[in-house]
């Protein structure tokens, strides 16, 4: 038997959540890998349609679960969403990510040739921005394929120490990491303090020079 329902607490991180059944019932777990659709993220307050299973625990699963009417939620919205579009949070989600990553890089790396900035520090920036690629591609797959997953402190890590530029551009090819608010506040955090050390040595080198 198929029910239909809405998912609830929806961790997209994760990969897991709940679904209460259209006119009450008792909720179901639901993770990622019971979607038949693999290649399509589900979001918070998705309608699905599911059967159920018990578990060891005799707690209730969702399976075989299908996202229900995808092109009408695409093409309609709920006066929530029209007030959330309007938001900076919403408008900072549709950055040119790709664009900006990619011009930082080359911004960065044509310093490091004109020796405005120590040549090392481009060649690491460059480096760890192709590290960042991977690991954002490779976190990307994890999370649709429900399996263990890159933490985000590595992913920070790399940023703050020069692969920012990859990481922006990774977050828009792969539409990954992009909408979690406080991931994003932590990842801009890291573009501050590497721009900020990366002024130091160059403020350092041209006093040198001078």
């Amino acid at each position: 038997m198929r029910y239909q329902g809405r998912l609830q607490d929806w961790n997209d991180d994760k990969g897991f959540g709940f679904v209460t059944p259209n006119g009450g019932g008792e909720r179901a777990f639901v993770h990622i890998k019971a979607f038949d659709q693999r290649g399509q993220r589900p979001s918070n307050g998705a309608l699905i349609s599911y059967a159920v299973r018990k578990d060891e625990r005799n707690r209730l699963n969702a399976t075989a679960v299908r996202l229900a009417d995808t092109a009408g939620a695409r093409g309609r919205k709920t006066p929530a969403s029209r007030g959330r579009s309007a938001t900076p949070g919403r408008h900072a989600r549709h950055l040119p990510r790709i664009a900006l990553g990619l011009s930082a890089l080359l911004s960065l790396a044509a310093c490091g040739w004109l020796e405005w900035i120590p040549a090392w520090s481009a060649l690491v920036i460059v480096s760890l921005s192709l590290v960042a690629l991977l690991l954002y591609a490779l976190d990307k797959a994890a999370a649709q394929q429900g399996r263990r997953r890159t933490p985000e402190n590595t992913l920070h890590l790399v940023s703050l120490l020069g692969g920012w530029p990859g990481a922006l551009m990774a977050q828009g090819l792969f539409h990954h990491k992009h909408r979690k608010r406080s991931f994003q506040v932590a990842f801009w955090l890291t573009v501050l303090i590497h721009c900020a050390v990366l002024y130091l040595l160059a403020s350092g080198r041209f006093t040198r020079v001078h």
